[in-house]
């Protein structure tokens, strides 16, 4: 299989590339979810931009068949032109085909995507795909759409995809990187950059896969429809978690680690008490694990049920702690915060942006 630096490294003609990398959420999740915030005032979401990156590659070519590739999920098909496209009832990669029927662009080309995240591995891995699709389709159609909007655009249509609703949080560290504080209110949703030493974070948290997918939409859509039931147990566990969220963006940008655990301990506690199945007995054991050689405390990514966790750890304590892990059968991956979000290139402007 076609590596991820193999990917973006043939670049060719007129191709388009664009990246954008996945993330870790610390606070806040599934509060993000349209309109949970607004039944908890000052909520916000807090994550990480992560150096896992996903990417979205564009190939003009004459004639008008449209190719659809998926490096990482190894699938691929054929269309005759978009008319065929938009006349299909199923897709090998709807991701890909439910921008396209979007932007409708003309004349035929090849998109291949990839990423290296792992499959169901709660980061957000399609919410950063769709955001990078989303900017090089833009880019290939000559449409002049801002940062913001492409991400209404790829969060509208990824609940298209997995027709449950979805939150905006994710899309963020995709389009901006570095540590954010996604702020969520009555008149709209903005984006705050956390001013952490990002070295530092690099020192002090852990990821790792557990080895067992996750469906995020279905322990979300649970919890959804708990909360606007008006369950008393989900509400008041969300104003818990939507102030813990708030500590947690203070405690980070005064880079008071002590909180920082407190907090994510906290959290954890709350989270998989909203749902059965939000933590396994597998990601039970592996945080302890992890504790019991270094790490200070652990919370999973994203939903739950599976997939990526995150665990703050004292200095120094990575090998250990990884070595633990991958005795108890999980799989450390490598954490460095991205600096950048959402960048492109073409061949023709030789350089990279940021967008």
């Amino acid at each position: 299989m076609l590596s991820f630096s193999q990917f973006i490294s043939e670049l060719r003609g007129d191709e388009i590339l664009a990246t954008a990398p996945c993330r870790a959420d610390l606070a806040g999740g599934t509060i993000d979810i349209w309109p949970l915030y607004l039944f908890h005032p000052g909520a916000v979401s807090v994550n990480v931009a992560l150096g896992i990156l996903t990417g979205c590659k564009i190939t003009p070519h004459s004639g008008r068949e449209i190719v659809l590739i998926s490096h990482d999920m190894e699938r691929q098909e054929h269309f005759a032109s978009l008319d065929d496209l938009l006349a299909a009832e199923t897709y090998a990669h709807p991701l890909a085909a439910y921008l396209i029927r979007f932007f409708k662009p003309n004349g035929g080309f090849t998109l291949e995507t990839h990423s290296e995240s792992p499959a169901g591995a709660g980061i957000s891995g399609s919410s950063a795909l769709m955001i990078a699709t989303s900017a090089a389709l833009a880019r290939l159609t000559g449409r002049e759409i801002d940062i913001e909007q492409i991400r209404v655009i790829a969060q509208n249509i990824e609940a298209q995809l997995i027709r449950v609703p979805t939150g905006c949080q994710d899309y963020y560290p995709a389009m901006y990187g570095g540590v954010s504080a996604v702020h969520l209110e009555t008149d709209g949703v903005r984006r705050e950059s956390i001013p952490v030493n990002l070295d530092e974070m690099d020192q002090h948290f852990i990821l790792f896969d557990t080895g067992a997918p996750r469906q995020s939409g279905i322990n979300n859509w649970e919890v959804f429809k708990q909360h606007i039931n008006g369950d008393e147990r989900v509400v008041r566990n969300f104003d818990e978690i939507a102030a813990i969220a708030q500590a947690m963006r203070s405690a980070l940008a005064s880079e008071h680690w002590d909180e920082v655990e407190k907090l994510i301990k906290e959290e954890w506690t709350l989270r998989r008490t909203n749902a059965p199945g939000i933590s396994t007995p597998l990601i039970d054991m592996l945080i302890e694990a992890a504790k019991r050689n270094g790490a200070r405390a652990a919370k999973v990514c994203g939903a739950g049920g599976g997939g990526c966790v995150i665990a703050l750890i004292e200095k120094g304590a990575r090998q250990g702690v990884e070595n633990a892990l991958r005795e108890h059968g999980g799989q450390p991956l490598e954490f460095r915060v991205a600096r950048d979000g959402l960048r492109f290139c073409t061949v023709s402007q030789r350089q990279v942006a940021k967008v």
